[in-house]
């Protein structure tokens, strides 16, 4: 009885240990990953002003100020 008792235990550790060490490195690659490689500088976009504002707006009124417009893409 104590043999699965003590098997148990030391399986669910040593998953457990896995799975701290699997968030760890996952954590420290994302770091590295976000620092390594630089943003990339915004294009500017072929679409006027002035329809940008009209799209920034209608969203506003539409989504009762709680949305944003993220990226306007022509199609």
């Amino acid at each position: 009885m104590t043999t699965g008792i003590t098997l148990m235990v030391i399986g669910m550790v040593t998953v457990f240990a896995v799975l701290l060490f699997i968030i760890f490195v996952s954590k420290g690659l994302i770091f590295i990953v976000n620092n390594a490689i630089p943003e990339t500088s915004e294009q500017k976009s072929q679409i006027p002003d002035d329809i940008c504002e009209v799209i920034n707006k209608t969203v506003f009124q539409i989504t009762g100020g709680r949305g944003k417009v993220a990226e306007i893409k022509e199609i």
